[in-house]
């Protein structure tokens, strides 16, 4: 049944350094739908009957199958295109295995000049070669097809085989994301722009072999980046599920670790999907700041059906571990060798438990080879610099915000306060804020206890005086219509700019403009101070209205923001949101939704981009 009205999906990508987020390949097929002609975007995949003994192994995500000189499998995206290159990615990633050494295939792109359902598919071809009989993962950059439109790609096409005889093995298969690596190998490749051409291409694409030393890459399990994504939404940086199941005390996030305090018989788990470490990884390792006398237990969990419902149970304690504890924050590592017997090939989850004391754990990752190190922690980027000014500006008057003389009101005599008061302190007129780079946290102070009308000031400029951090975002909340507190929503919407912008060369003071508030500002309910993403401190010694700026401050133009919606606009219409879903199902959702004929936005979390469809 359809519903006028517009529908607002929102898509996030936790991920983690994750890798989350933005930063994560589109998987086209991961073949576990195969048997159905069905790739993971949901749309028609086959091989048309053209190969011969196709097998579907769901378990391991690959389907094997004989080859002949007729042999092609294909696999096709949502109607009209997918418009890969526009929506961030560059190239093709998939696992092969051959059945001879040497052997080579053709992989054709079909891709239009325009994204409609009219445009008629031209084909471009590229030939991998020197392939092996180990699972290698093949990367092609959409440049290697000479005239293919990325930005318009309507299927791809494996075919012509080299090898006839023996069974070859096609693995996941993904659109890959621009900042992933890339770089070129050893393997021979061919470009071509019909299948019987040989010419040799300039830049390969990349090859790594599981077996083969040097081409692992640490596996993020969890590196602890949000508070809410873990004890909220219970799920790691892999997008699987992590919990205590509240068996803890506490569990605070910050700077990009993790304090578990016990209470009894207190655990905490983190799902690894099914995922085998043969020839790749050889052990998990993270850092452990506990005090000495620390004792725990690590459990792994393995099933060779990759059912995490009835898995083999693999136990250590910390001594079984060697490891010693005194304080300090030290790297420890999980050889996955100190278990007898271990599946390495279907690991499913890592439970730590039997805690003794207070742990702190750093980013948790498989590593590879025999010894590991710590997982690196994503530095956090400086505030952006203006590349443009406007002139300044002069308001009516200056009004005293807050200058932190209580602790539970501001000068105006209205509230402030934050989400976690254990963030911040008040005292000697200054406040400091210790958020420990988690953005989900924010800290108020109201202009009034119900609408404020601040148009009167939209010459003038929000003035902040300020030591340490400017890594964080300052908002003006708009209320309802209504302003009436006790409705939704409450409040109606805000905008924020970034405050590390609007700073003077002393890193002292900063200055906002009223009118880059982009709300209604007859119905001002106060300002709010988020999304800190520095550990670093910020101490805050008075927040006011000022008539204008010194003389020598470049007053930065405004960045254009989309405006925030918490109630529909039209009469009629309702709207919804899917909150923390996973972005490979991007495409698979956009193809249903289009059927449908219902309009869709798609917000991804932690990244520039704002995709509307």
């Amino acid at each position: 049944m359809l519903f006028p009205g517009t529908f607002f999906l929102a898509a996030s990508l936790l991920s983690s350094g994750a890798q989350a987020a933005c930063s994560q390949d589109l998987v086209i097929d991961d073949y576990s739908r195969y048997s159905t002609n069905t790739n993971s975007l949901g749309v028609w995949t086959s091989d048309d009957g053209s190969c011969t003994a196709l097998r579907v192994d769901t378990v391991n995500k690959r389907i094997t199958f004989g080859s002949n000189a007729n042999c092609y499998i294909y696999t096709n995206f949502p109607d009209p295109c997918l418009k890969a290159s526009t929506e961030g990615y560059n190239g093709l990633s998939f696992s092969v295995k051959a059945p001879a050494g040497g052997a080579s295939m053709l992989v054709e792109i079909q891709t239009t000049t325009t994204c409609s359902a009219s445009a008629v598919a031209k084909s471009s071809y590229f030939t991998v070669s020197g392939l092996t009989t180990n699972t290698e993962t093949v990367n092609i950059p959409f440049t290697q097809w000479a005239g293919a439109n990325a930005a318009s790609i309507k299927s791809f096409v494996f075919a012509s085989f080299s090898t006839t005889s023996g069974t070859w093995e096609i693995g996941p298969t993904n659109l890959v994301w621009k900042t992933a690596s890339g770089g070129s190998s050893s393997v021979k490749v061919t470009s071509t722009t019909k299948p019987s051409s040989t010419s040799e291409a300039s830049t390969s694409p990349s090859r790594t072999t599981s077996a083969a030393p040097g081409s692992c890459t640490d596996l993020l399990i969890d590196d602890w980046s949000s508070q809410s994504r873990l004890t909220f939404l219970f799920y790691n940086a892999m997008l699987l599920p992590s919990s205590d199941d509240g068996t803890m005390s506490s569990i605070v996030v910050a700077d990009n670790h993790v304090t578990l305090t016990k209470k009894n018989s207190s655990y905490f788990y983190s799902m690894l999907g099914c995922t085998s470490a043969t020839n790749k990884y050889g052990g998990i390792g993270m850092t452990i700041k506990a005090a000495a006398g620390t004792t725990l237990q690590v459990e792994l969990q393995t099933s060779a059906s990759c059912d995490s419902g009835n898995p083999t149970s693999n136990v250590l304690s910390s001594a079984q571990l060697g490891w010693t504890f005194s304080g300090a924050e030290v790297y420890y590592s999980i050889p996955f060798s100190k278990f007898s017997g271990l599946d390495v090939g279907h690991i499913t989850a890592i439970v730590f438990s039997n805690f003794n004391q207070v742990v702190t754990f750093g980013p948790l990752a498989f590593y590879c080879g025999i010894t590991g190190s710590p997982y690196p922690i994503p530095s956090s980027s400086q505030p952006a610099v203006p590349t443009s000014t406007v002139p300044a500006t002069s308001g009516p008057n200056s009004i005293v915000i807050d200058a932190f003389a209580n602790p539970n009101a501001n000068a105006l005599g209205f509230w402030h306060g934050g989400d976690n008061p254990t963030t911040y302190t008040i005292s000697a007129g200054k406040i400091t804020f210790a958020m420990k780079a988690n953005a989900d946290l924010s800290w108020y102070t109201q202009l009034s206890g119900s609408c404020s009308d601040f148009t009167a000031n939209d010459n003038g400029y929000l003035h902040i005086a300020y030591t340490g951090s400017s890594a964080f975002s300052v908002a003006l909340q708009q209320h309802n219509p209504t302003c009436n507190a006790q409705l939704a929503p409450y409040p109606q919407t805000w905008d924020d700019v970034e405050a590390g912008r609007y700073t003077n060369s002393a890193k002292t003071d900063i200055y906002i403009p009223m009118n880059h508030f982009k709300t209604d500002r007859k119905k001002s309910i106060g300002f709010s101070f988020k999304g800190f993403y520095s550990s670093a401190t910020t101490t805050v010694s008075k927040i006011e209205i000022v008539e204008t700026v010194p003389a020598g401050f470049s007053v930065p133009s405004k960045l254009e923001t989309a405006p925030l919606y918490f109630a529909c606009t039209r009469p009629n219409s309702f709207a919804f949101a899917i909150d923390d879903g996973d972005p490979a199902l991007a495409q698979q959702v956009l193809q249903a939704v289009n059927a449908a004929d219902i309009k869709v936005s798609f917000f991804n979390r932690w990244c520039t981009t704002l995709r509307f469809r």
